[in-house]
Order: structure tokens, then C-alpha cells, then sequence
């Protein structure tokens, strides 16, 4: 057996390698290495292919979420809405604008914002009186999208912006509606761990607001007006590299195929291991892209020792999170205490990621579901 990779993009790039090539030197040869013609090209594809009207590429996933919050004048006094059981930059984008977090847990068998657990906290904060509730970020976690059919009534209930978190969701859906269409904006992440991923940092941002989508514009290069050195709000450096939209564009052709192969991957997966672990949970209705493939041990004890198995055996595994973002030092101040997100700690201490990509092959399935049943 070969050395098994977590996430292959080398085979990826083999795969693609004459069409990225290709990208790469027109860029090279044209100069064109800010807002090019070809990041023109991926925003267009990007609409295509998630059905919004507008979007706005940018440097990373985290100033995708952070400028529809700007967009939207949050700050100090404001409460955000976000689920402990994700990457830190969920919340982070909050804080930066000095707003305050607060968190909501997650459904034990998606691993998404719990839709009854979001009204329970909006209540609580209303009635507290101490902040304004003003938006929801709900994250599409390992490629599912979160509960929107029950989201996106709680937000108009309270008027909420809700914001789809699909760094890793793109490519999933609910029903024929894809992930990076749902709520007021959407934000995707290009880290080359996506399912979707560049070769660096990018990310994009949708809306179907005409006037918001001008005001992302403005704030992605420094709150410009109408001319480069004309500057009428604060904003970012937050431009995704020409380079990195000529890399996605083959990329993004190829991506249905890949995520019809890490479907596959996923039922061979979980039809040798069902028996034996918590496979993922893919609700009625619902389509996950698969950009994680994830199992639950019984206990943390029991999740330590497969590892070391694995390990033992030659697989990579990843714990996607170690850490509930509520317990996390910089968010002392807030209060939170263990016990308070009681699904969002025990998944932090059970789960486990195994190798998943969209040229993973047979027999490497085959010999890590065969070493986690002899486990």
C-alpha cells in the first residue's frame, strides 16, 4: 500500500494538471495578477453555479464572513449567532468587529446549529436586554448544509441577517436550492483543503442584493468609491489573486465529478463501518458535498486509541475540532463554562476525520475500513 494522504491534492493536480498549467502561464504571460479577467470569469462560473445573482471573490474565507457583517454596520452592543462546534473564524468575525458571539449548539447527528437551541438563545438574549440580537452564521459542517428551512424563519422572526457559512459546504444542497444560496449572504472558503480549494487563500462572497453587493465591493478594496484613490467607508485589502481564480476555474469544471466520487467514497465508507461506528447522518432531502468524511467513537478514550491504530497502520486521521469554540481562552470573558454546550463538548471529544478526497481509491477505502474493524 502506498503512502495514504489525507486530502490528495496531488492527484488532483495530475489529474487537471495540463488545464491549471495552462491558467497559470496565461496569467504569467498577460501580467494581470490583481482582479484579471479571469477572476471576472470565476465570479460569473461561482453564480452559475449556485444560483445567486451576485458575487464577490475574495482574499480568504474569513473576510468573506467578515464583510457581510461590515456591510451591515454590526458592532459593539451587537449579538451574532454561531455555533461552538466549527473553525474559530466563525466566531472570530464577530469579535473583530466587536461585537459579541453568542453561542448556539449544534444537532449531535449533523453536527449543524440546532435551529431549537438558535430561538432559545435569541429569546434569552432579548430578554436579557444587554445586546441587540442582530445576525446568524450557520455553518455547513462537512459538507451538509445547516437547517435552513428552519433557520431562515427564526431569523425573519427576529430580524436577523443570516449568513450561510459554507467554507466547507459548497458543492452540498437541500433539495435542488445549493449550498452558497442560502440566508441574506453566503461566504465560501478557497483553502486548499476545500473541496474547493485553491493553491493558497481565496474565498467568495453572494448575495442577491444589488446595493449589497455594491457595498462588498467597496469594503473588498478599502471602502473605494467611485475611483481607486477615492475612499467614502472603511475597509479591507481583501482581492483573491488572479493566479488563484485561473487555478479554480478548472477546478470548479471538474468539481461535480469529484463530488460525485466522495459520494461514493462515503456510502463504501459507511456501509463497511456502520456496524461498528457512527457513520455521518445525511438528513431527507438533504445532498452533503463530502468534504470531510467523519466517525464518532464512544468515548474519548476509545477515539485516542483508534487513532494510534490508524496511525500504527499507515492512515492519517484529523480531529475536526479538539475544541469547542465557547471553552476557548479568548472567549473567557463571556462566561461560558463546560456543560453549558453539552453536544458541541462530547463531539469534540469523540469524533474523527478519516482520508477523503475526490480521487480516493478502492483498495485505500477497503484497507482503512479493514484495519477500523480489526481495531
Amino acid at each position: 500500500m502506498k503512502k495514504i494522504e489525507f486530502n490528495d491534492l496531488g492527484a488532483q493536480y495530475r489529474h487537471l494538471k495540463d488545464d491549471i498549467d495552462k491558467g497559470i502561464a496565461e496569467v504569467l504571460s498577460d501580467c494581470h495578477f490583481i482582479s484579471g479577467p479571469q477572476t471576472v470569469e470565476l465570479e460569473q462560473e461561482l453564480c452559475k453555479y449556485t444560483g445567486r445573482k451576485y458575487c464577490i471573490s475574495t482574499s480568504n474565507g474569513t473576510d468573506s464572513l467578515l464583510m457581510p457583517l461590515m456591510a451591515k454596520g454590526i458592532g459593539p452592543g451587537d449579538a451574532v449567532f454561531v455555533p461552538p462546534f466549527t473553525f474559530f473564524a466563525t466566531a472570530e468575525v464577530a469579535s473583530l468587529l466587536g461585537a459579541t458571539p453568542v453561542f448556539c449548539d449544534v444537532e449531535e447527528d449533523t453536527f449543524n446549529m440546532d435551529p431549537k437551541c438558535l430561538e432559545k438563545e435569541v429569546e434569552r438574549v432579548v430578554k436579557e436586554g444587554k445586546l441587540k440580537p442582530k445576525a446568524v452564521i450557520a455553518v455547513d459542517l462537512f459538507g451538509q448544509p445547516a437547517a435552513f428551512p428552519e433557520i431562515e424563519p427564526i431569523c425573519k422572526k427576529y430580524g436577523l441577517t443570516l449568513i450561510e457559512d459554507a467554507a466547507q459546504g459548497f458543492g452540498g444542497r437541500i433539495q435542488d436550492k445549493k449550498a452558497c444560496s442560502f440566508g441574506d449572504f453566503s461566504a465560501t472558503s478557497f483553502f486548499p483543503a476545500k473541496a474547493l480549494g485553491c493553491y493558497g487563500d481565496g474565498g467568495a462572497v453572494f448575495t442577491d442584493d444589488e446595493e449589497q453587493a455594491a457595498l462588498l465591493k467597496s469594503i473588498r478594496v478599502h471602502g473605494k468609491g467611485s475611483f481607486k484613490y477615492e475612499n467614502v467607508r472603511i475597509g479591507l485589502n481583501a482581492r483573491l489573486d488572479t493566479l488563484q481564480a485561473a487555478i479554480l476555474l478548472p477546478k470548479l469544471r471538474a468539481f461535480d465529478a469529484e463530488t460525485e466520487h466522495r459520494n461514493w467514497a462515503a456510502q463504501r465508507y459507511s456501509s463497511q463501518l456502520k456496524d461498528k461506528f457512527q457513520v455521518p447522518v445525511v438528513r431527507d432531502g438533504y445532498f452533503s458535498s463530502f468534504g470531510y468524511y467523519t466517525l464518532k467513537a464512544e468515548s474519548e478514550e476509545q477515539r485516542t486509541k483508534i487513532m494510534a491504530a490508524l496511525e500504527a497502520a499507515g492512515i492519517p486521521s484529523i480531529i475536526y475540532y479538539p475544541k469547542p469554540l465557547h471553552l476557548q481562552k479568548v472567549y473567557e470573558p463571556l462566561g461560558y463554562k463546560e456543560g453549558d454546550m453539552p453536544v458541541s463538548e462530547k463531539l469534540c471529544k469523540t469524533v474523527f476525520s478519516l482520508p477523503m478526497h475526490g480521487y480516493i481509491t478502492e483498495d485505500v477505502i477497503d484497507y482503512i475500513c479493514k484495519t477500523l474493524r480489526n481495531i
